[in-house]
């Protein structure tokens, strides 16, 4: 049986040793998102990143092209635009224009943090106050994108009249009771800081505002809940994956200057810092089909997720295609 609710995709666009270049990368994200479309995965979303040498989607509005040039059904959209990084006339212009070549097709879920470093966000020539303006902005950006402008004498062109489906992102509180409080669609970020899942998901259904500035006709909570999957043929080759996305993770945060041997890695697992890193990963299922199925089950009961957003986090190829395929819609 298939999950009971929609499921799609976040791909973090990672490079992995072997790579010639980022290209392998963005290879990898075609050939998923074209695999997530033939199987029935209703979206597939790419995050904003800057400075972060494995994640390569920081252009996150050409990334979307490029991957909606290549697939035919599948939602495509930015999970998210850091909207702190940009003013909401340009974001507005990139995916007023996203809308008009792929219609129907666009998402464009929106993040408060600047998903980056302190020294990268003085290179984006901001101050590191921007978050502040953060409702303001997503409420000017809605109606930039709507038939009315918010801002006398400006219009995105492309964008207006475009009407592209606004998500709040979050991993705290903030998030939450924005989204309700707008009256918007809201993702929880529980696939790498599954901290307030519960608190965060609870107050948005709770306070969700159906007559909200934002809310659409007949407006309802909707709740996407990310987790990363890992679904083998077998039990064990998903904890034996698992371990091996595990090392990449502890890498990432770890191996900055240099790739640590696997003999460093075993060692450092049960340091402090190494277990809050992989903390992390809690929202974590892994294990054969019918095994992550039930666990994702789990985690719709538990807090009322209207969908689940998958990040397939199998460090081998041919296991992150068998993931798509066991878990397919």
């Amino acid at each position: 049986m298939p999950v009971s609710v929609p499921l799609s995709l976040l791909d973090l666009a990672r490079t992995q040793p072997g790579d010639r270049g980022p290209a392998d990368a963005i290879a990898r994200s075609v050939e998923q998102a074209q695999l997530a479309d033939t199987l029935g995965y209703h979206r597939v979303w790419f995050a904003e990143h800057h400075n972060t040498r494995t994640i390569i989607s920081s252009a996150t509005a050409l990334m979307i092209q490029h991957v909606a040039a290549q697939t035919s059904r599948i939602r495509v959209g930015a999970g998210g635009i850091m909207l702190p990084n940009h003013s909401p006339l340009v974001v507005a212009e990139n995916f007023g224009m996203l809308e008009t070549l792929f219609p129907g097709r666009i998402d464009l879920g929106l993040g408060r943090a600047p998903g980056t470093d302190m020294p990268t966000v003085r290179a984006l020539r901001l101050d590191g106050r921007e978050a502040e303006r953060f409702p303001t902005d997503v409420v000017e950006l809605h109606g930039l994108l709507s038939d009315t402008s918010p801002i006398p004498g400006v219009e995105a062109y492309p964008g207006a009249g475009t009407n592209v489906p606004l998500y709040i992102l979050g991993s705290s509180m903030f998030g939450a009771r924005l989204a309700a409080q707008l009256g918007l669609p809201y993702a929880f970020a529980s696939h790498f800081a599954p901290a307030m899942l519960r608190e965060a998901t609870y107050a948005y259904r709770d306070q969700f505002d159906p007559s909200g500035p934002l809310a659409g006709t007949d407006a309802a909570p909707h709740l996407m809940v990310a987790a990363n999957v890992i679904a083998a043929d077998d039990h064990d080759t998903a904890v034996e994956q698992r371990r091996l996305a595990e090392d990449e993770w502890l890498q990432g945060f770890l191996g900055r200057q240099r790739r640590l041997g696997a003999d460093e890695l075993a060692a450092v697992r049960s340091h402090p810092q190494a277990q809050q890193i992989l903390g992390m990963l809690d929202r974590t299922v892994a294990g054969s089909g019918p095994e992550v199925i039930a666990g994702l089950e789990d985690l719709i009961a538990e807090v009322g997720a209207d969908e689940l957003i998958l990040v397939n986090l199998a460090p081998d190829a041919a296991q992150r295609r068998r993931t798509l395929e066991l878990l397919a819609p």
